[in-house]
């Protein structure tokens, strides 16, 4: 059992952990060791950001996760893709940059997040943030992580928009500006047609530091304590188990599944949850794993009258045009995301907030996740939730660190999450109906064709027969104030009662922001790195 020591360890090489690595390691008086359960990102295909199908499916870069059976979508055991490699999910993402709405930080600070309100955070989105929008006082263009406005000339994306505008419905320049409702083009993690994962962002110049240890390839297998001070983790490693100190912290950023699964490994949690197992209790801290919140969504999709979808590029002769073109670094289909626009509306105009999603998506697929290839030209359009009141749990299944957690999201345990999505899917098939995006369309598919947009009893049925997670899982490590039962970090992120650990990801949101979930969580390592080192007492490097 090999043993050393560093400073600081991060644990996950995801959107925070990379951050958070990176600027650690600024400070060349210190030492950092970031530890990865997955490989180097050295595959094509998650630089192409036309190629997210293949990352989102199941695959060696990917933790493959399912949650178990949900009650109210039908017993349904639904897919969680989740980054298994450096970058974590901001390697295998949608690639859109969405902050949320201002009031969703100002909601945590009401919460008793103190620190945490849009006025607090709004330097570190614009800190993180090298957009190709001119500076100004939302956007910043010299941060590490590159945004792109639009590319895509799409003929639906276009229709979409104008659909959009024949239902009177606003258009907004920028969903991170200062009005978020409306239709509009989001702004894409994307650069020279390349993904700009967290590692691309942050690791590509921070792994030249000496004072920087980089370990892909191994899994964590608990954090060591001493009393109720964090002293290290240990690793297995090519089959070896290691152990590594850390003088000053512990720094978790596995994530909503893995963070409270780790802390539950290492005996911190809802003691009734660790000894289910028969592991012992070290730490109560009863807000572990509990507070999982993420965004319910449905696809609604329509087959198109001319060949204009993406399938059209399955043909070899345009597929290996769009490759060469993907590799000399022009502008193509490999270069896009293909979900280049969408919406923030309100199913109810008395709402302070937006409470549903749109994206356009330029295929067809039978099978969600990527599972199954488009075979037919069409489209979709998400509908997604923003702000579900169902809340779920992730919980250890076994005291074997390599055995998955018990994912339990309690979709739709609350009837006006069911509500809202129905009510989205009306305004989704209205704007459908539109002329500029009917004059495109052939019919709608099924489940949906036939169904009379106000048959509320057929439209929820269907909702619980097709809805699907898109990828946002919050809150499991919630911050919030020591007397709250469910807070797990106090707003400086320590770990409740213990010294020398904290959680930095996107567990810790206490409410889950209306919008996806990259950004955010890249903005919460930023912040906390600036607390950590405004605490450090070392010489300026």
């Amino acid at each position: 059992m090999s043993e050393k020591i560093f400073d600081y360890i991060v644990v996950g090489a995801g959107s925070a952990g990379c951050a958070m690595a990176a600027r650690l390691s600024e400070n060349s008086n210190i030492s950092v060791l970031l530890v990865e359960a997955g490989s180097k990102d050295k595959s094509m295909t998650i630089h192409m950001p036309g190629m997210i199908a293949k990352v989102v499916a199941p695959n060696k870069h990917n933790w493959n996760y399912w949650t178990e059976a949900q009650p109210h979508l039908n017993g349904r055991r639904l897919y969680w893709p989740r980054g298994k490699v450096l970058g974590g999910s901001s390697s295998i993402n949608g690639l859109l940059y969405v902050r949320g709405h201002a009031r969703d930080y100002d909601e945590w600070a009401q919460l008793g997040c103190k620190g945490w309100s849009f006025d607090d955070v709004l330097p570190y989105f614009k800190k993180s943030e090298g957009s190709d929008r001119p500076a100004d006082d939302f956007h910043s263009d010299d941060g590490p992580l590159k945004t792109t406005q639009h590319t895509s000339d799409s003929p639906l994306n276009v229709a979409f928009l104008n659909a959009a505008s024949e239902m009177g419905l606003p258009f907004t320049d920028d969903f991170n500006g200062p009005a978020q409702e409306g239709v509009g083009w989001y702004d894409q993690t994307i650069r020279g047609g390349r993904r700009q994962s967290a590692a691309q962002a942050y690791l590509r110049e921070a792994e030249k530091r000496e004072n920087l240890t980089i370990l892909t390839d191994a899994q964590v297998r608990c954090v060591t304590l001493k009393g109720k001070k964090a002293t290290g983790i240990e690793v297995t490693r090519k089959d070896r188990r290691e152990t590594w100190h850390a003088g000053r912290e512990v720094i978790l950023c596995g994530g909503a599944i893995n963070s409270p699964q780790l802390l539950q490994l290492s005996g911190i949690g809802d003691p009734a949850d660790i000894q289910a197992v028969g592991l012992p209790v070290f730490h109560d801290l009863k807000g572990v794993g509990k507070n999982m919140q993420d965004h319910l969504d449905l696809t609604v999709y329509a087959h198109l009258k001319e060949p204009i979808s993406y399938l059209r590029y399955k043909a070899p002769h345009r597929g290996i045009t769009e490759m060469v073109k993907w590799m000399l670094g022009r502008p193509g289909v490999l270069s896009d995301c293909v979900t280049p626009v969408g919406a923030f509306l309100k199913t109810d105009k008395a709402l302070e907030r937006p409470d549903i999603q749109f994206h356009i998506m330029l295929a067809m697929a039978d099978e969600p996740h990527g599972f199954a290839d488009p075979h037919e030209h069409g489209y979709g359009i998400h509908i997604c939730q923003l702000r579900p009141h169902s809340r779920g749990t992730i919980s250890l299944t076994s005291s074997d660190p390599l055995a998955p957690a018990k994912i339990d999201p309690n979709y739709l345990s609350e009837s006006e999450d069911l509500r809202v999505m129905r009510e989205g899917i009306k305004v989704v098939r209205r704007l459908m109906h539109q002329h500029a995006l009917w004059d495109l369309t052939e019919k709608e598919k099924a489940p949906f064709d036939g169904v009379d947009i106000d048959d509320d009893d057929a439209t929820e049925e269907i909702i619980r027969q097709k809805a699907e997670t898109i990828y946002h899982p919050v809150g499991t490590c919630a911050m919030g104030p020591a007397d709250n039962a469910l807070s797990v970090v106090d707003p400086e992120l320590k770990v409740i009662g213990l010294e020398g650990l904290r959680v930095v990801d996107a567990s810790v949101m206490p409410r889950l922001i209306g919008g996806n979930t990259n950004a955010p969580t890249i903005m919460i390592a930023e912040k906390c790195a600036d607390m950590i080192k405004a605490g450090l007492k070392l010489e300026p490097a």
